[in-house]
């Protein structure tokens, strides 16, 4: 997901006919594919969704996140021999409902912030110490908490934010900064979550992305539509397009590739 090159982005796992799946079992099925997420599609609860989806990490369901979102939506889209430009897909999920574009690429519209505003003091202290850079180098902190916990913190150019480092916080840090003007990305985009005492890197993050969409466009920071570079620390080149219409939504975009198909056996 977020890369039209197979093997370079961030894969998740879609599970189809999952209907009678508890959620020890899916939880389960997460945890053995170890990827950063595993999705479970079910039938709507609903009016208006098209379906429902259930999110998994190995260690814990999600209310909602980004590229389980445009990778299910390619993946069902694709099973019903569907493709391209046509109408939006409405996906249910713990977040509420959730919809989804079908254009050049495809976009989620980028949920409410749940927990906004600057990072307390003592936030950005742990932020410095997790990051390994002076608390001067963080220009600035704010929460963009759009369910999985996210705290953004912005370095002085996407240089610096490619040096970092990290240590380990109890946090969810977004790591941005900004490509000088005529760049073909506008920022460098990098995610750490804590796992068993450290901080795991994530290769390419949609809800990450939206909320900084959100938080970069409100201050000016960022014009959209722009386009978001992450993964290039693990290798993975991903590309978020981000996008704003007129009512002021901001979308995230991207291109998907399917590399694996198959059955599990449970």
């Amino acid at each position: 997901m977020f890369t039209d090159e197979p093997y370079r982005g961030n894969p998740v796992a879609v599970v189809f006919d999952a209907d009678d799946l508890d959620t020890e079992t899916m939880q389960r099925v997460a945890r053995w594919t170890n990827l950063s997420e595993t999705t479970f599609v079910l039938p709507p609860a609903t009016d208006g969704a098209d379906y429902r989806l259930r999110i998994f990490t190995p260690v814990t369901e999600l209310p909602f996140a980004g590229h389980p979102t445009l990778g299910t939506c390619h993946a069902w889209l694709q099973r019903r021999g569907e493709s391209g430009e046509g109408d939006a897909v409405v996906q249910e999920c713990a977040a509420g409902l959730i919809s989804i574009r079908r254009a050049e690429r495809l976009a989620f519209a980028a949920p409410p912030l749940i927990r906004s505003g600057p990072a307390e003091d003592e936030v950005v202290d742990q932020l410095a110490a997790a990051l390994q850079v002076d608390r001067d180098d963080i220009v600035a902190a704010e929460w963009v908490d759009n369910g999985p916990g996210w705290v953004a913190a912005q370095l002085a150019s996407a240089e610096a934010v490619l040096a970092v480092r990290p240590a380990y916080a109890d946090l969810d840090i977004g790591l941005v900064g900004v490509y000088p003007p005529g760049s073909p990305e506008a920022i460098e985009v990098r995610a750490f979550f804590p796992k068993d005492g450290v901080l795991v890197e994530d290769p390419v993050t949609g809800s990450l992305n939206a909320s900084l969409g959100q938080w970069l466009t409100r201050t000016g920071r960022v014009t959209a539509p722009y386009i978001a570079a992450q993964g290039a620390a693990l290798g993975r080149a991903g590309r978020v397009h981000v996008t704003l219409d007129d009512n002021g939504q901001v979308w995230i975009g991207g291109d998907a590739v399917t590399c694996i198909e198959g059955h599990i056996e449970l």
